[in-house]
């Protein structure tokens, strides 16, 4: 309004260098790169098209006011150096235009003298034939001398252009320079800061520790409380970020009372990771060596990262957590007992119900998990045998490299089939980082034949300068039963601090093929979701009567509630029960499992400078590997024979019969090849 306009004012940007974008029909978009954006909405198109083209016409007046002040400013900005380079290329071009310009006087005249001889050889008695000779070399002569006029005066052109803009084009240069240092040295301070109160943190933590009086098992509490702690404490979400990212020191493996149980805390790791070695042969584990407590200079990694892909930046273990992409993608199945119960129900709506909480619990081991997983290699599986204990067996493998994709395949005895092929894009866009799974996700009951399929949502880590490193899910999925056409829309709402909701919170609705509203869905994505059966009420609309089914109590079905992490998870990486047990060693799987890369290996006992000169051998391995391929490609291209390209082992790239998308999947003879032992067809990729 008017009246804010006189008494407020929100920010400027400057139009110089604002970018304007149209979002929609009413809504536009100011943004100057990334540290200020704002969202205006129009009364209607034409007014917003009447402030777009005003918008554009200030800025093309602000970007020639500018340059002419570029013009006329003061050259104190460039540097003597920059000056003296300068002038040097201009007394060279100069001294180019003179040579030029000499040759141009030689040509004149001997092209003078040229036509003076033929011009006496036209007054001699010559046949017919030679004068008309003669005539043409004259006229040639002259148009040569002509083009080599507008030659010199062309470089003389372009001489004075280049003396004239030389130095708008040096303090343009100057100032991308300065721009550049700034931002270095303001990314530098930044984690100079972080670093310092990351240590004055950490020394007022652990002093007290060593003090008369302090018990281990004392400690180890206030420890575990930290990991359920909720958002709302500013210090411990600022101050918490070095346990998420961390460096080593030295080689050794010593450390503070901090992080370790007083149980424990006389034990090595590498005998900590035998005696669990032990225990898995016996029950499955339920603990993991504990994370060092190293600290990390975050500005000796992100300095080499400006201006660069980061999905091709070699990145060290330190930022990574014991786990493949492979292993994470299974680790959607914590909560299969989801399909199972959707297996058995006989209203295609209330199993769509089931499914959508599976979907949405698929999410909940993120909530504190900020370290990411490691890369699989092109060819890395990940199996995962619970048929025994649980009723399914999956199977994960890495299927592509660039882009990276996994394809994914369960199934059960309980009457349920998943299968997946994932691929990962993530944008680094400053202060913050978006990861955007690709690719649909299918799961089909055998009993009545209901193909359900979704894509995920956006995943956001927000903080990833300075601050506490926390992660958010944003977006919506649609789930559709493809056979009878019910649908489900979940809609995962953003967080934002001004908002009264809860924090992470999901809502969605069960349609059936006409729109009717059958079920609402609540809850949040890391806590539990509710179900609420709509009951229609005569001579009342839909929303009416979706309200008051929204409000019923007595309609209330709690589909899904998250496990409670295990003891001391803030110091095992935050894992899920069934996280801890993923990398256990196990008897008989391929020598492509991801249990057996030895970086992860490394890095799980805790020995990080072994991991990141294991993980560079490994990658660079793969770089041979796919030059090999390439060099093979490029020769049977030349000798014309054809070449297949690289095809995964036990995953087919087809068409499929719903989606009629490629995707990879299951072939078959996994299993099989498992129960014989016969693994020659495993590449060897560790």
């Amino acid at each position: 309004s008017k009246a804010e306009m006189r008494h407020t004012c929100r920010g400027t940007i400057n139009l110089a260098t604002a970018n304007i974008t149209v979002e929609d029909s009413c809504n536009f978009i100011i943004s100057n790169g990334g540290a200020q954006t704002y969202h205006l909405k129009a009364s209607s198109e034409v007014e917003r098209q009447r402030w777009v083209t005003a918008l554009e016409l200030a800025k093309a007046k602000a970007v020639k006011m500018l340059a002419e002040s570029d013009e006329s400013g003061d050259e104190e900005s460039v540097s003597q150096t920059d000056k003296t380079e300068l002038q040097n290329t201009l007394r060279t071009l100069s001294s180019k235009v003179e040579d030029l310009s000499t040759c141009n006087d030689l040509i004149a005249k001997h092209g003078t003298a040229l036509q003076r001889s033929l011009s006496e050889l036209e007054s001699l008695k010559l046949p017919a034939e030679s004068n008309e000779k003669i005539k043409q070399v004259n006229e040639r002569a002259t148009l040569f001398r002509i083009t080599s006029n507008a030659m010199i005066n062309a470089c003389r052109d372009f001489l004075v252009l280049a003396q004239t803009h030389s130095k708008k084009w040096q303090k343009s240069l100057q100032y991308e320079r300065d721009q550049r240092i700034r931002l270095e040295e303001t990314l530098e301070q930044l984690a100079k800061q972080h670093n310092h109160l990351e240590r004055a943190f950490r020394g007022a933590t652990v002093l007290p520790a060593s003090t008369p009086g302090s018990t281990g098992p004392g400690k180890d509490q206030g420890c575990a409380g930290k990991g359920d702690m909720s958002d709302e404490d500013d210090e411990n979400e600022f101050f918490d970020a070095p346990e998420i990212i961390t460096m080593p020191e030295s080689l050794g493996h010593k450390r503070t009372g901090s992080n370790i149980s007083g149980a424990s805390s006389d034990i090595s790791l590498d005998e900590q990771y035998k005696h669990q070695l032990e225990e898995t042969k016996k029950e499955k584990r339920t603990r993991i060596p504990y994370k060092p407590n190293y600290s990390l200079n975050l500005w000796s990694i992100m300095k080499n990262c400006i201006g660069k892909e980061l999905s091709k930046i070699p990145m060290p273990v330190n930022f990574n957590e014991p786990l493949s992409m492979l292993q994470r993608l299974t680790e959607d199945l914590e909560y299969h007992e989801l399909l199972d119960r959707a297996a058995k129900c006989e209203n295609s709506l209330e199993q769509l119900c089931y499914v959508a909480a599976f979907t949405v619990s698929s999410y909940s081991t993120t909530v504190f998990r900020t370290s990411k997983p490691f890369n699989p290699l092109l060819g890395e599986t990940f199996e995962l045998d619970r048929l025994e204990e649980n009723g399914y067996r999956s199977l994960c493998e890495q299927v592509s490299h660039h882009p990276p994709a996994a394809a994914h395949h369960a199934e059960s005895k309980h009457g349920w089939t998943l299968r997946q092929e994932i691929k990962i894009t993530s944008k680094f866009r400053g202060k913050y980082l978006s990861i955007m799974p690709l690719g649909t996700i299918h799961c089909i009951f055998h009993a009545t034949g209901h193909h359900y399929t979704w894509k995920k949502v956006t995943t956001t880590v927000h903080n990833i300068i300075v601050g506490k490193l926390w992660i958010d899910q944003s977006g919506e999925i649609d789930i559709v039963n493809h056979k009878t056409g019910d649908k489900c829309n979940l809609k995962f709402v953003p967080y934002s601090y001004f908002s009264r909701d809860v924090a992470r919170k999901v809502t969605g609705e069960v349609t059936d093929p006409s729109g009717k509203v059958h079920f609402a869905l609540l809850g949040t994505w890391d806590e539990k979701m509710d179900c609420f059966k709509v009951q229609p009420a005569a001579g009342e609309n839909g929303g009416d009567a979706r309200q008051r089914g929204h409000e019923a109590e007595e309609s209330k079905v709690m589909l899904w509630k998250r496990n409670p992490l295990p003891k001391n998870a803030e110091n095992m990486y935050y894992f899920s029960e069934l996280a801890l047990t993923l990398n256990a060693w196990e008897a008989g799987t391929a020598p492509t499992d991801s249990r057996l890369r030895p970086d992860q290996r490394l890095m799980e006992n805790g020995r990080w400078d072994e991991a990141n000169a294991e993980k560079q051998r490994l990658e660079e391995k793969q770089r041979l590997s796919r030059k090999k391929r390439e060099a093979e490609a490029a020769k049977a291209t030349e000798d014309g024979v054809p070449h297949d390209p690289y095809k995964a082992l036990w995953f087919e790239r087809r068409k499929d019969p719903v989606t009629k998308e490629l995707t990879h999947i299951y072939r078959g003879e996994y299993w099989e090849c498992k129960e014989k032992q016969d693994w020659s067809a495993c590449p060897d990729i560790f």
